[in-house]
């Protein structure tokens, strides 16, 4: 992918945030999905947005996006498509803690090349990976000033400090498993964040360790997830310690596209530390 098309990425993420700040600026009405989760008009607006841009510049690629795969719209995908929650925290958004964002990101043989993550009420913006092959891998943050991307930096992982583990949790999902998990570490300070910010706070060096031992969908990770691994952290199955991977089968229904329970690091070493079956 060229830098062009990176930019173009990053500006629909911008756009799609913008679209969701001005609901979060208004009285809304809420509605729950089938799961019994929280939806407002702030994400189909997004989706909106962010779907037209995908068609207009990559309009081979089919995207599996939260608020259509609600709808019952879920397209038979290959080895390369995108995977877009337009509006990622809803509970930090219902909350107007500002802990929520706008996540897209390409998949391609079952792994996050790309991704770009924006908290458009923080005015924030991070993304990273490469589009094409043998393309080096870095990860960037910025700042978003009325609707431009500035101050750029290129962000990585830290090495976790010998006074302890910084430990990120969801400010909003927290779950007994994860708290257990959590407790048996040498945690120097445990961190509540919301949405998939925690895998962006990863990527910058600013904590150490995230354990989600609680359900999450394909697409609230896998825009952060990229920009981890591109920042040279990693994101692994709990259960067997391998490199998460996504699929989508055949004929997928939306419960195909629940996450299996993970744990994402800025340091592998965090990993070799663990004894998950004590």
């Amino acid at each position: 992918m060229t830098e062009e098309k990176i930019s173009l990425l990053t500006q629909l993420a911008v756009q799609a945030g913008e679209e969701i700040l001005k609901v979060y600026a208004e009285p809304f009405d809420v509605e729950k999905k089938s799961d019994g989760s929280p939806v407002t008009v702030a994400d189909a607006a997004a989706e909106k947005v962010i779907l037209a841009g995908l068609a207009q510049v990559f309009p081979e690629i089919p995207v599996v996006a939260e608020e259509s795969v609600e709808a019952g719209i879920l397209p038979v995908v290959e080895g390369r498509y995108f995977l877009v929650d337009p509006l990622d925290g809803t509970k930090e958004f219902l909350k107007r803690n500002g802990e929520f964002t706008v996540n897209i990101a390409l998949i391609e043989d079952g792994n996050p090349v790309f991704g770009v993550v924006s908290a458009p009420a923080l005015g924030e913006i991070f993304w990273g990976g490469s589009i094409a092959a043998n393309q080096h891998k870095s990860a960037f943050k910025g700042r978003i000033e009325t609707g431009k991307i500035v101050d750029v930096e290129p962000i990585s992982v830290r090495t976790p400090p010998q006074s302890g583990l910084s430990v990120l949790a969801s400010r909003s999902h927290m779950s007994e498993e994860t708290a257990s998990l959590i407790s048996r570490l040498g945690v120097a300070e445990k961190l509540s964040v919301g949405s998939s910010l925690k895998l962006c706070w990863l990527a910058a060096g600013q904590a150490d360790f995230y354990p989600r031992m609680a359900p999450t969908m394909q697409w609230d990770i896998a825009a952060g997830d990229a920009v981890l691994r591109a920042a040279g952290g990693a994101l692994v199955y709990a259960e067997t310690g391998k490199d998460f991977t996504y699929q989508v089968p055949t004929q997928a229904i939306k419960d195909d596209l629940l996450n299996p329970h993970f744990l994402a690091v800025g340091c592998r070493s965090v990993l070799a530390d663990l004894a998950l079956s004590d």
